[in-house]
């Protein structure tokens, strides 16, 4: 589905991906760990087209996505939840969540969607009026998400869906990652901080360092040892 060929990206000159190349097949958790300033999250945005890249191609099922405007990415199927969340604060739940059915695929089907959201994140049904900036970190997270399959992606990029949440918010936010990729057979793309969480739930794993792949194979692959040696160099 997704394939990155040798993609670098750099900041003011500085590079912060170099030669980066990973596949993931439609159906597939894919997980992209590694240490803090490795070039995680500089990735999807490249995926996305909110950074431009200095070389490479991006292709989703054949298509270049370099070859086009970024803003044709979520029409394309790609959702991208980043960092931080990011949901619209003076905007509703159920606002934000119409903002994330913009793409005609969204909003063809968006009260099937609507249904499938709160089935998975119920208190987002309890509190679809609320102003989402008045939601809890991990209701935020929830909302996002939400916003991102309001879209109808093919694609799911979670960018540290942990982050800053409690330990019982952050197992709660996995599970349903979970049950999105075996429940509905969603493609995901996830960058987790959380190494052994995000390893457990995926097929196959990417360990990013100083802007490279360094490691790469499905879970079983990926031992302890190589890790801490990608992590700490030992």
């Amino acid at each position: 589905m997704l394939r990155v060929e040798d993609l670098s990206v750099a900041y003011g000159g500085l590079a912060a991906l170099r030669d980066v190349s990973l596949e993931v097949r439609a159906g597939e958790f894919i997980a992209v760990v590694g240490p803090n300033g490795a070039g995680k999250t500089t990735l999807f945005k490249a995926i996305s087209g909110t950074v431009p890249a200095r070389a490479g191609r991006i292709l989703l099922e054949g298509q270049d996505l370099l070859a086009g405007p970024a803003a044709e990415r979520a029409h394309l199927g790609i959702a991208h939840v980043p960092e931080g969340r990011r949901v619209f604060a003076s905007l509703s739940v159920l606002e934000n969540l119409e903002m994330g059915a913009w793409p005609a695929a969204g909003r063809a089907v968006f009260a099937q969607s609507l249904e499938r959201i709160y089935a998975l994140f119920p208190i987002l049904a309890e509190r679809r009026a609320q102003y989402a900036g008045t939601l809890s970190g991990g209701q935020q997270q929830m909302l996002a998400i939400g916003r991102a399959l309001a879209s109808r992606p093919r694609l799911l990029m979670l960018d540290e869906p942990s982050m800053g949440l409690s330990p019982v918010m952050a197992d709660t936010i996995f599970d349903a990652i979970r049950e999105l990729h075996r429940t509905d057979g969603m493609t995901i793309l996830l960058v987790e901080q959380r190494v052994a969480e995000a390893l457990d739930a995926c097929d196959r794993g990417y360990v990013l360092e100083t802007g490279r792949i360094v490691l790469d194979g499905p879970v079983g692959e990926l031992s302890a040892d190589r890790l801490r040696q990608a992590y700490l160099g030992v």
